[in-house]
């Protein structure tokens, strides 16, 4: 029993040129690269984007830990602002981030701020860490 299939012209042909392209796409064990590519800058690992943490502890203007103050992270590319309320020891992160934005922290408490502090794309360390003390008055 022989089974027969018909198929439209078109059909046939794009089945050919996917066969075609595929043989095309193989790669030639032998043949090297005009240019050597080097990776990116940003991606010297080979492992895709890189991510960062920002951490720390709120302080007061006498150095001791602020618990339940409000951390702001500002992401300057998008100005999406993320909070994180500070722990009882006063600590706050932020995990995930990536390496290509600069962001802008600060912690506010009651009606005292810290100083924003920068964290730039130029600054490679994957673990940031910024202990923010609280000292100035919040602009009404």
């Amino acid at each position: 029993m022989a089974l027969r299939f018909s198929l439209p012209a078109q059909w046939i042909s794009l089945l050919m040129a996917a066969v075609s392209f595929s043989s095309l796409a193989q790669i030639q064990p032998n043949v090297e690269p005009s240019a050597p590519v080097q990776p990116s800058v940003q991606d010297q690992s080979g492992l895709g984007p890189r991510t960062r943490s920002i951490q720390g502890t709120v302080l007061s203007k006498s150095g001791s830990p602020v618990p339940g103050a409000i951390v702001l992270l500002k992401d300057t590319k998008t100005l999406q602002i993320r909070s994180f309320i500070a722990k009882q020891d006063g600590k706050y992160h932020f995990y995930g981030l990536s390496s290509d934005i600069n962001y802008q922290v600060r912690a506010q408490s009651h009606d005292v701020t810290s100083p924003t502090k920068n964290v730039s794309v130029f600054d490679s360390r994957s673990r940031v860490v910024l202990n923010l003390k609280l000292k100035k008055k919040k602009k009404a």
